[in-house]
């Protein structure tokens, strides 16, 4: 179709079009455009340059530039028909009204900036929209949720009906109503809602949430109690104080940010173990988030009121090791004072050992005894000292590892290794990195002032491909090294703004190696794994028709998860259905 036919259909539909020159002289413009650009007659625009009335539209239609023309008033570029007989070095641009879209874009900045979480559906409750605080609250990506059923990501557990699909179906308002929920991922949730349909002309659109994390109003409540304790304590030196020592862990279980299997495999684990006052030994590479694990297990435990001690064996020389776990008595060596160890302020509480393989192997002989008999005797003391402490440890290299090195007794991992754990690195948990992502970006934003809004895509497939040794420690670094060097106007992380050891890393050509294991062996073994997860994959998406989202459910991974693995094998879905 000639471009002279094109313009004028394009008119017809409200679309305006006008040919430019290479120095974006304007040539040609269609009635539509007129209109648009403001413009008196098609005489006014002849000769004008594009970039001089409306720049954006100079910008390629996949770049989403809006031209702003006037109060309230937007423009957006489109894709270009393909046309015949355009003049020498002459092209064609089409454009659009594009202020709803822009006020859409600015509303949706607004609600992702807001703390309460916003979660907003269609009038067949298929999630259309969450902030980044709902994001944050139920631990889910976007990318998988979004288009679901509101019922078949969230499950209630307190025996009421989601309040979303209520509230559209009744096309009534629910004020103040807390509902107990767990979402596809296994995260149990505790709100507080108001929850409105949106009605226009007496036809239903959707509806939507505002929610507050109850969990975090009650710790609210809880904290003022504490607080109000101890004011009343402080006018009464005599009465008693109460509450939790100042001496305490941080981080509980919601605090863990994940979607994948393994981690709320290991998450289950942990509670069943905070129950018991058994010890626990954590093993996790470098950056899995070891003390977290640890912190959560003492906050869900009957200890969680005493008090929550860490120490660092790595960091601290043998010397003065012994008397920070032990206490001292003045004058045991010089400078010595009379002073508690740490497992006496941990007394009715947990004493946690950070990176125990580092602890000397003498001084590993004197702990056990502490663990057998309950009793420890400060350096330079004589009288024993009853303590009842919870001790939980960890250790960056496999326990059996440490032991075969030497760097740790046997006998201590028999007792200190009752409970054992262990975290899965993130190469083997890469489904969570989204939303890991997502919540140190915005983190990030807070601290730095910042609007970034997530991923690009080439840079999630960047991040699937790396193999990260650091774990999520290198996580967080890379994301808060992008966003310090990140262009004020580019919202999202480009593969150019991370560091570039990431892509140069041979890393992501070798897995890290693991020791004493034959590489003929481990090369058969991941063959057959992963064939029989191919295998898997294909059958069940042939048995669901090709549908993902149906066949990550049956699978317990994430959407995305799924469509790594898809790319990651090879898999040609229209082909399986043929």
């Amino acid at each position: 179709m000639e471009y002279q036919e094109i313009m004028k259909v394009l008119s017809d539909c409200g679309l305006g079009a006008l040919v430019a020159a290479d120095d974006w002289k304007i040539c040609e413009v269609n009635e539509a455009a007129v209109r648009l650009l403001h413009g008196q007659e098609h005489n006014w625009l002849i000769g004008k340059y594009l970039f001089e009335i409306a720049e954006p539209l100079c910008a390629e239609p996949e770049q989403k530039m809006y031209a702003y023309i006037g109060f309230n008033e937007y423009l957006l570029r489109c894709p270009t028909p393909a046309a015949h007989n355009l003049p020498p070095d002459c092209r064609l641009i089409v454009f659009r009204a594009a202020t709803r879209d822009a006020q859409c874009d600015m509303f949706e900045h607004a609600l992702e900036q807001v703390s309460d979480a916003v979660i907003m559906c269609d009038e067949e409750t298929r999630i259309s929209f969450l902030n980044n605080a709902c994001i944050k609250m139920d631990e889910v990506v976007p990318g998988d949720v979004i288009g679901e059923k509101n019922e078949d990501v969230y499950e209630p557990l307190d025996g009421q009906e989601l309040i979303i699909p209520c509230s559209i179906r009744e096309k009534q308002v629910f004020l103040s109503r807390r509902q107990i929920y767990t979402t596809r991922y296994n995260k149990n949730v505790d709100i507080t809602a108001n929850t409105y349909p949106i009605i226009q002309n007496g036809q239903v659109l959707g509806g939507y949430s505002i929610m507050k994390d109850w969990s975090a109003v009650d710790s609210l409540n809880k904290k003022i109690i504490e607080l109000q304790a101890k004011l009343i304590a402080q006018s009464d030196p005599g009465k008693q104080r109460s509450g939790k020592s100042a001496l305490s862990a941080k981080y509980h279980f919601n605090d863990i940010t994940h979607i994948s299997a393994s981690i709320e495999t290991l998450i289950e684990q942990c509670h069943r173990a905070a129950k018991s006052d058994s010890s626990v030994m954590i093993y996790g590479e470098t950056g899995t988030g070891k003390e977290l694990f640890a912190q959560s297990i003492h906050n869900d435990s009957r200890r969680a009121k005493g008090p929550f001690l860490a120490i660092n064996c790595a960091a601290i020389p043998e010397n003065l090791l012994e008397g920070l776990l032990f206490g001292t008595e003045k004058g045991a060596y010089t400078g010595a004072e009379h002073r508690q160890g740490y497992f006496e302020q941990a007394n009715n509480g947990t004493l946690m050992l950070d990176e125990l393989n580092s602890m000397n192997i003498n001084l590993q002989a004197k702990l056990l005894r502490v663990l057998q008999d309950g009793v420890v005797r400060r350096v330079g003391g004589a009288s024993a000292i009853h303590v009842d402490v919870r001790v939980l440890s960890n250790l960056n290299i496999p326990p059996m590892q440490a032991i075969e090195e030497n760097k740790l007794r046997r006998d201590l991992f028999y007792r200190l290794g009752v409970v054992n754990l262990t975290i899965p690195p993130l190469r083997e948990r890469k489904e969570d990195i989204p939303l890991l992502a997502k919540q140190f970006i915005m983190k990030c934003n807070v601290r730095l002032s910042r609007n970034v809004r997530g991923l690009d895509p080439a840079t999630v497939d960047l991040f699937n491909a790396y193999s990260w040794p650091g774990n999520i420690r290198e996580l967080e670094h890379i994301i808060e090294h992008a966003i310090n060097i990140l262009p004020d106007d580019e919202p999202m992380i480009k593969p150019d703004y991370i560091p570039k050891y990431m892509s140069e890393s041979q890393s992501l050509l070798h897995p890290v190696s693991r020791p004493a294991e034959s590489p003929a062996l481990r090369s058969s073994l991941n063959s057959t794994m992963q064939d029989v997860e191919r295998s898997t994959i294909c059958k069940v998406l042939r048995e669901h028709g090709g549908n993902i989202s149906a066949t990550a459910r049956v699978l317990k991974m994430s959407r995305q998860n799924l469509q790594y693995r898809i790319r990651k094998y090879g898999i040609q879905v229209k082909e399986l259905l043929m």
